[in-house]
This record gives C-alpha cells, sequence and structure tokens, in this order.
C-alpha cells in the first residue's frame, strides 16, 4: 500500500493487500466471489480500522455514475460511492432536497450511512435515517436488495459493511429549501445548560462549538429556513450570546474562507447545512477525532460531567461541537431507540496522549449509556457496548446468516462483534 491508501487523517495505514477499484457491477461481484476477505472502502474519513483489513479493499467510486430521481415517489437512488456533494445540487434543481447533511459534504453516501454519521437538528434523523433502500454484494459475488419494512432492513443499514459491499442506495427526498446562517459568540453557559433545549431547538439545524475552557461557550452556527424560521434579520444579542461581526471558522483564529456562507446570507441547503464548502479541504485536516452520543434528556447533566475534565481535555483539543440527532429504530444507529445528543471532539493529532483523556471521558459519561460513533476514535470495551444496543446479538446472527464465511470481517468487527 501507498500513503495514498491511508485514511483522510493519516492516522491510518490499511493493512490490505490490494486496493481495487472495478468499474462495471459485475466486475466488483466477480472481485468479492474471489477473495476471502474483502471490505468496502468510501472516502476514508473514519479515524479508526472499520474499513481496515488483510484481504482487499473494494472502492466502488468507480462504478457508473448512478442518480435517479423519482419525483412521484420522493426519493433518489445513487451510487454509494458518490459524495453528498457531488449530487444535492441536482436535487436542488429538480425542486428536491436531503433532509439533513452531515458538516461535510465531502463523505460518500455508503460510509456515513453505514457509520451511522449524522448533521444536527431536534427534528432530524441521521443520515442513514433517509435510506428507504439497499443493494449491496453479497460474500457469494450475489446481490441483494433490501427495503424499508423487510425484516433484515433495520439491521442493514448501519452495519459498517459486515453484510456486503453496498452498491446503490434509495434515499427519501423532501422539497427543496434555502437556509440562512447565522453565528452567535460567547453563550453563557449556564444558558446552555439551563436551557438546552431552547438552544438547540432555535434553528433547523444548530450546533455548539466549545473548547471547554471556563467562561461563555465559543460559538452557536444557527441554520435556519429561509421563511419559516427566525427573522430575516437576527437579532444583536440572543440568550446573552452576540451575534458575530463577520464569518467564523469552528476553531477560533483559523481563516473562514473554507466554511459555508454565514452572516444570514440566503442559499440553497446543500449549501449552508454542512459547515464545510465543497472545493476546500474539509475541517482542518490534521486532526483526530471521537463522538458520544447521549440521550437529549441527559444533555446538561453529560456536559457537566465532561466539564469537569475541562484541564485534561484543552490541552489537545482543536474544537469541540454539541449536535442533536433525532431518534431511529435502526438497530446499531447509535441514535437508535432515543431522542439524543452526540458531543464531538475534534483533538491534536497525538493518538498516545488522547488514548487516557478519551478513557476518561468515557468514564464520565458511562452513567449516561454513551454510545460511541462507530467511524470514530474511541476506546468502550466490548463488552460494555453489547449492553448499549439492545439489537446487538440480532446483528450478530445476521452478520453470520449473511457472510458465514466472514469474509466481510475484519479485526474491528472481530472485537466487538464476535460470533
Amino acid at each position: 500500500m501507498t500513503p495514498a491508501e491511508m485514511n483522510w487523517a493519516g492516522n491510518i495505514t490499511f493493512g490490505a493487500r490490494r486496493l481495487c477499484v472495478p468499474r462495471s457491477e459485475a466486475e466488483l461481484q466477480e472481485t468479492v466471489a474471489a477473495s476471502a476477505s474483502v471490505r468496502a472502502l468510501g472516502t476514508r474519513h473514519s479515524f479508526n480500522t472499520v474499513a481496515d483489513t488483510t484481504g482487499d479493499l473494494v472502492s466502488v467510486a468507480g462504478l457508473p455514475r448512478v442518480v435517479d430521481i423519482d419525483p412521484e415517489e420522493r426519493s433518489v437512488t445513487v451510487g454509494a460511492g458518490l459524495r453528498f456533494g457531488e449530487f444535492a445540487g441536482e436535487l436542488h434543481e429538480s425542486g428536491f432536497a436531503l433532509h439533513n447533511l452531515g458538516s461535510l459534504p465531502h463523505i460518500s453516501v455508503a460510509g456515513a450511512c453505514a457509520t451511522g454519521t449524522h448533521g444536527s437538528g431536534v427534528g432530524n434523523r441521521s443520515l442513514a435515517g433517509a435510506v428507504r433502500a439497499l443493494e449491496m454484494v453479497t460474500a457469494d459475488g450475489g446481490r441483494t436488495t433490501l427495503r424499508r419494512g423487510d425484516d433484515d432492513f433495520a439491521g442493514a443499514v448501519v452495519s459498517m459493511g459486515a453484510l456486503g459491499v453496498v452498491t446503490r442506495l434509495t434515499l427519501d427526498l423532501v422539497p427543496a429549501f434555502d437556509v440562512q446562517q447565522w453565528v452567535y459568540e460567547d453563550l453563557p453557559e449556564a444558558a446552555l445548560t439551563g436551557g438546552f433545549d431552547e438552544v438547540m431547538a432555535a434553528a433547523y439545524s444548530v450546533s455548539v462549538f466549545t473548547d471547554w475552557r471556563p467562561g461563555p461557550v465559543g460559538q452557536v452556527w444557527l441554520k435556519q429556513r429561509v421563511g419559516e424560521e427566525g427573522p430575516g434579520q437576527a437579532p444583536a444579542e440572543w440568550l446573552g450570546a452576540r451575534l458575530a461581526d463577520g464569518p467564523r471558522h469552528p476553531i477560533p483564529g483559523v481563516p473562514a474562507g473554507n466554511c459555508t456562507r454565514q452572516q444570514g446570507v440566503p442559499g440553497p441547503w446543500h449549501r449552508r447545512l454542512p459547515h464545510f464548502r465543497l472545493e476546500f479541504t474539509p475541517s482542518n485536516g490534521d486532526e483526530l477525532q471521537s463522538e458520544y452520543f447521549v440521550a437529549r434528556e441527559d444533555a446538561a447533566a453529560a456536559y457537566e460531567a465532561v466539564a469537569r475534565l475541562r484541564d485534561r481535555i484543552t490541552p489537545l483539543l482543536q474544537i469541540s461541537e454539541i449536535r442533536t440527532v433525532a431518534r431511529d429504530d435502526l438497530w446499531l444507529s447509535p441514535a437508535s431507540g432515543r431522542e439524543s445528543v452526540a458531543f464531538h471532539f475534534t483533538w491534536v493529532p497525538d493518538g498516545e496522549a488522547v488514548a487516557p483523556v478519551l478513557a476518561q471521558i468515557e468514564e464520565a459519561l458511562a452513567p449516561f449509556g454513551a454510545r460511541p460513533h462507530w467511524g470514530k476514535v474511541f476506546g468502550t470495551a466490548p463488552d460494555v457496548l453489547r449492553t448499549l444496543y439492545p439489537r446487538h446479538g440480532d446483528f450478530v446472527k445476521l452478520m453470520d446468516r449473511y457472510d458465514p464465511a466472514g469474509t466481510f470481517r475484519n479485526d474491528f468487527l472481530d472485537r466487538h462483534f464476535p460470533g
């Protein structure tokens, strides 16, 4: 493998013997059927070994491009390897939108859905929540389609590639809408902990950014649907925070040029719901990421538990983001079965220094049943993870049924979902 076969952050070097980029589904089927060990590789934005293998890595980014909009069904079928930013504009031009987007438009549809990646909004499910159907190549090289309502569907959407190589997904659509984005600075910490629901419900999508230092919370990004939420001009003060006087990057001091437009300039949903623009390097680049989901009713208590560790966190932190995710019924979604709040940490790229701090955060959040993001750095023990997902055992049975020979297994899956 070459440096190009590292993950996006550069903290994981894949151990695969080769990287395959089939140009047709028939070629993909042949590749999978001939391999004893294979893993699907998306846009490499995972920060752990969830996609790694000692066998073959397979990218579906080379398959023929598919963007099939069905206006009557309000759905779109897309190639699994497409990045969200590569087809969102077509949806908008056709009068449609996805219900939500992540902070980065650079991530692939299949990879984002398979790991439970999300955006924000008290009424907005994760990106996987929009999946209506998925098509995949199974271990014997065959093809199968699962649709919402099928017995195995809820276990297959957030599955980390354990059941097959997903080639297409059908996603729910909503009517297109415009968004205006405002940034507020220095929200009093008491306003957040004492009125968490009010803060997070203030717009269609809300993100709170903090470095966990004592004093006010750094920034609150409010993404309002134009004409449906809030005034055309935001007030100069809101809950004790002040309106930013110019564009901001989530990390203080970093130029905001690669961020989506702010200061209330209206724009299409796909150019405002992400934090970062497709044409620029995503986020900060040189970093590690971790994230933990707790029930929204525990948000203030969980915040205070993390805040007690601020002296350990801040020396290693670039920025932290707090978002809400609506509940779903997908077996391994971190928001499965509960309205959730996600505490995200963007760390300096020093895994050895970050690991003990992560252990302390996980211990602090343990009373709240904190679920880690499947694609980010975490140390939660496998026996603990089993208790956090009521359908964990059912998923292990699903893996055994779809992949009895363990073609799609790797060390990550063996550790967290032993057969």
